[in-house]
C-alpha cells in the first residue's frame, strides 16, 4: 500500500473511530499527524508542527470567549427576550424568530451547538405551549444556526475561508454565506408551511397567557439563556466566577426591584421583567458595541478577526475581572481541539503530496461534473454522523487539486455547495445539533419524534447534495 493510501485510511479511520466512540477526532488527529508523518513520511517533529494552523487556532480561541463573555453577562438573555416581546401575540412569527435569533449568533461566532443548546430548549418550550409542531420549530433552530454559520466572523466561515485562501483559489465570502442562508431560509419557508404554519397564522396568544398584551417573555420564566454550563468548566476559576455572577446577578435585580435586600422567587422574576422594560446594562451595552466593532473592523478593515475578538473580550472582562475567569473555561476547547487536530494532520497529507495526488486520482475517475457531485455526498454522509467542522477542514482541501487543474467546474460555486452539503445535515439526530433538539422536546413521544427527525435527516442527506449540485455547480 502506497504512503497515500495509508494517510487516506488513517484519515476514514479517524472518522469511524471518532464517531462509535466519544472520543474527541481532534486527540485522534494529533496522534495520526505524528504517527503517519513520522513513520510513514519520514518528517521530523518540527515539520508536522508545521501543520498546526496557529491563526485558526487564535480566530476560534478570540470568537468563543468573546461569545462566552456575552452569554455570561447576560446579553444573549437579553437580546432573546427582546426579540420574543418584538412579535407580541403572533404565534406565527414565533419560529421566526427562533430561526434568526440562532443565525445570528453563529453569525457573530457562536459554535453552531453552542447557539441550539441555548434557543432549542426555549423554542421547544414555546412549541409545548402553544401547540406549534415541535419538528418544524426544533428543525428552525437548526437551520436557523446553519444559516448563519458561513458569515466572514464566524466559525464555519473562518475555517472555510482560511482552507480556501491558503489553497490559492478564488473565494466570494459574501457568496458562501448567503447561500447557506439562502438555502435554510428556504427549507424553513417549507418547513413552516409544510407543519402547520398557514393555521399558526390564525392564531394569536391568549390575553392572560401574554406580559403587556404579547406572548410572555419566556414560556418558564426568566432567565431564558443562561451562563454556560459544562465538563470544560472546572477549578477555582468557575467557583470564584459562579459567586460573582450570583452577586452581580443580585445587585442587578436589587437595582430593578428599587430594594436594597434579597427577594423571593416573584420578586426577582418582577425584577428581571423591569429590567427588560428598562434596557440593557453598561455590560450588555458593551457588549453589543464590541460585537458591532467586531464586525466594522474585521469586515471593512480586514483586521485579524483573532486580535479583535481577544482584544474586545478583554475590555468586556475589565468591566467583571472574576467573570472573565469563567469565560476562559467556556472557551470551545473541545471544538477547537477537533478543528486544529484535523487541520494539522490535513497539513502532514499536504507534505506528503497526498492532497495532490487525491485530486489527480479521482479527477481522472469520471467527468468533472460527477467528480463534484461524488465529493459533495460525501461529505453530506460522513457529516450526518461526524463533525461539521471536521469534514469541512478535511474535505476542502481534498477536493483543491481537482478545481485547481482546470475542469471546468466554477471554485466559489463548488465552496458554496459543499459549504451547505456539508452542515444543512447537522438535523440529523445523530449530530449534536439534531440530538439537542430531541433532548430538548417536551410533552411528546421521544421515540416518534426521534423516528421523526431520522426520516427528515435521512431525505436531507440524500436531497441537499443533489440540489445544491444542480443550483450552484451545473448551472
Amino acid at each position: 500500500m502506497s504512503s497515500h493510501m495509508i494517510a487516506i485510511c488513517v484519515l476514514a479511520l479517524m472518522f469511524v473511530i471518532a464517531t462509535a466512540l466519544p472520543i474527541n477526532m481532534g486527540v485522534i488527529a494529533f496522534v495520526g499527524a505524528f504517527l503517519v508523518g513520522s513513520v510513514v513520511a519520514g518528517m521530523q517533529a518540527k515539520a508536522i508542527m508545521a501543520g498546526f494552523p496557529a491563526e485558526l487556532f487564535l480566530t476560534l480561541v478570540g470568537i468563543t470567549f468573546l461569545f462566552a463573555q456575552a452569554q455570561n453577562n447576560g446579553t444573549i438573555d437579553w437580546l432573546v427576550r427582546l426579540a420574543v416581546r418584538a412579535v407580541g401575540g403572533r404565534i406565527a412569527a414565533i419560529p421566526w424568530v427562533m430561526f434568526a435569533i440562532t443565525a445570528v449568533l453563529t453569525s457573530v461566532g457562536a459554535v453552531s451547538p453552542a447557539a441550539v443548546a441555548i434557543i432549542a430548549p426555549i423554542a421547544l418550550g414555546f412549541a409545548a405551549k402553544y401547540n406549534i409542531n415541535p419538528l418544524m420549530m426544533g428543525m428552525m433552530v437548526v437551520h436557523g444556526a446553519q444559516g448563519g454559520g458561513f458569515s466572514p466572523i464566524s466559525i464555519y466561515g473562518g475555517i472555510t475561508n482560511k482552507v480556501v485562501q491558503e489553497a490559492g483559489l478564488p473565494i466570494s465570502e459574501l457568496t458562501t454565506a448567503l447561500t447557506s442562508l439562502g438555502v435554510n431560509l428556504a427549507v424553513s419557508a417549507v418547513l413552516f408551511f409544510v407543519f402547520g404554519g398557514m393555521k399558526l397564522m390564525r392564531q394569536t396568544a391568549p390575553r392572560g397567557a401574554t406580559s403587556g398584551g404579547g406572548i410572555g417573555i419566556s414560556p418558564f420564566g426568566p432567565p431564558v439563556a443562561v451562563a454556560a454550563q459544562g465538563p470544560q468548566i472546572y477549578g477555582d476559576a468557575e467557583n470564584e466566577a459562579a459567586s460573582e455572577e450570583r452577586l452581580t446577578a443580585q445587585r442587578s435585580a436589587s437595582a430593578a426591584a428599587g430594594v436594597g435586600g434579597t427577594q423571593g422567587t416573584g420578586g426577582v422574576a418582577g425584577a428581571a421583567r423591569e429590567a427588560l422594560d428598562k434596557g440593557p446594562d453598561l455590560h450588555q451595552v458593551v457588549t453589543v458595541v464590541g460585537l458591532i466593532a467586531l464586525a466594522v473592523l474585521t469586515l471593512m478593515y480586514k483586521l485579524d478577526i483573532g486580535f479583535v475578538a481577544i482584544s474586545i473580550g478583554l475590555l468586556i472582562s475589565l468591566l467583571s475581572p472574576q467573570v472573565q475567569k469563567r469565560a476562559i473555561g467556556q472557551v470551545s476547547w473541545p471544538e477547537i481541539m477537533l478543528i486544529v487536530g484535523v487541520s494539522t494532520y490535513v497539513g502532514v497529507m499536504q507534505k506528503m503530496g497526498t492532497i495532490t495526488w487525491v485530486g489527480d486520482s479521482v479527477a481522472s475517475l469520471t467527468s468533472p461534473l460527477m467528480v463534484a457531485l461524488l465529493l459533495l455526498f460525501v461529505g453530506a454522509i460522513v457529516s450526518a454522523f461526524a463533525s461539521s467542522t471536521a469534514v469541512l477542514g478535511s474535505l476542502i482541501p481534498l477536493a483543491v487539486p481537482f478545481l485547481a487543474s482546470g475542469t471546468g467546474v466554477d471554485p466559489i460555486g463548488f465552496i458554496a455547495a459543499m459549504a451547505v452539503a456539508s452542515t444543512i445535515v447537522d438535523v440529523s439526530p445523530f449530530s449534536t445539533n439534531g440530538a439537542l433538539v430531541l433532548a430538548s422536546a417536551q410533552h411528546i413521544d421521544r421515540d416518534v419524534f426521534l423516528r421523526q427527525l431520522m426520516i427528515y435527516g435521512g431525505i436531507v442527506t440524500l436531497v441537499a447534495p443533489v440540489v445544491v449540485w444542480l443550483l450552484f455547480v451545473v448551472l
